[in-house]
């Protein structure tokens, strides 16, 4: 079928692109190449997927849409959407609120009105566990409440879920949120801890590692977030009967979902460190720092929901995911570097 990808020269996007292209889907990958960091790296990204049979790239700024482009979305007539284009980390979002708020919110409202005036069968959108935020109870389960982010960062991608929410309440549009843990693996962002760490220690400069080393997060192999998301793809959401889900964050009687993708179990940070300096074969000079404005010490992903409804749960272990992840950075990925 047609499908719509949206940060398609991203992370994740590159490789949902990939996958949706050999499952034999016809793609219509669309970016902005914003230079949050080294655009070498986007086109790069983009680069691995143009030739690719059934994939047409649209260069585009969804928070400014022309009308050319519109067109061309029009023309193809997308029967389904994968919006993964954002502006990510958390840091930067508190740095430059305006930008988070226009690439994550005006940009995801476009995305909205394109799926209602085309008619999409099924709108899946990526949010995050920074919605998680301030929770506390462990492991985060979608059901949870998520009302009191700690950056704008997580404030815009709970934003994104409410904007679905209304989308698929007024317009019976199908929309599923998937929120995204800790993402590692080639083509990865200079942005992530994966890629500071192993670029600090290739050029052995010190680390630094915040909350004196006492953090945890849900480490995720990029290719399972992509296996995971196009299952979602098609499993339209559909409303609940029982009236007592419109008062859970994750389902309603519109058809709207969302769904955990993760790996189901945190890791120490000081060990995903020790496992790292195993596949780069160097070791680290650690600085410790306090913890950082806006983050939070560990995630933890309940995937339940989504297991049930694609029986498709993330299994690459972390020494395979992180050898994969040396590999391809000591061979080209240093390159990037910033």
């Amino acid at each position: 079928m047609n499908i719509l990808l949206t940060g398609a020269a991203g992370f994740i996007g590159m490789h949902v692109a990939q996958r949706l292209i050999a499952l034999g889907h016809r793609v219509l990958a669309l970016d902005n190449f914003v230079p949050y960091y080294n655009p070498a790296l986007k086109r790069a990204r983009q680069n691995q997927l143009v030739g690719l049979d059934g994939l047409q790239f649209l260069e585009a700024d969804l928070s400014q849409p022309q009308d050319a482009t519109w067109q061309q979305v029009r023309q193809f007539a997308p029967q389904r959407v994968v919006h993964l284009a954002a502006q990510p980390g958390v840091r930067y979002s508190i740095d430059h609120p305006a930008t988070c708020l226009q690439h994550n919110i005006t940009a995801f409202g476009t995305v909205l009105e394109w799926c209602r005036q085309l008619q999409v069968e099924h709108l899946v959108y990526a949010s995050s566990s920074s919605v998680y935020s301030a929770n506390v109870t462990m492991p985060y389960a979608p059901e949870q409440a998520v009302d009191h982010p700690v950056s704008l960062y997580a404030a815009s991608k709970r934003a994104n879920e409410l904007m679905a929410h209304t989308y698929s309440h007024l317009f019976g549009l199908p929309t599923t949120g998937l929120r995204f843990f800790t993402v590692y693996g080639p083509w990865g962002r200079p942005d992530m801890a994966p890629w500071l760490f192993s670029a600090a220690i290739r050029a052995g400069r010190p680390i630094q590692v915040f909350n004196g080393g006492d953090m945890a997060r849900d480490f995720t192999f990029v290719e399972d977030m992509a296996e995971g998301t196009v299952r979602v793809l098609d499993h339209p959401a559909s409303p609940s009967n029982d009236p007592s889900r419109l008062q859970t964050p994750h389902t309603s009687t519109a058809p709207f979902r969302v769904h955990n993708i993760g790996n189901r179990q945190p890791v120490a940070l000081m060990d995903f460190i020790r496992g790292l300096e195993a596949a780069l074969g160097k070791k680290a000079e650690i600085e410790f720092l306090p913890m950082q404005s806006g983050d939070v010490q560990r995630t933890w992903a309940d995937t339940q929901t989504l297991e049930a409804l694609t029986a498709y749960r993330a299994d690459t272990p972390l020494t395979q995911g992180l050898t994969r992840w040396a590999d391809w950075y000591l061979q080209q990925g240093h390159a990037y570097d910033t």
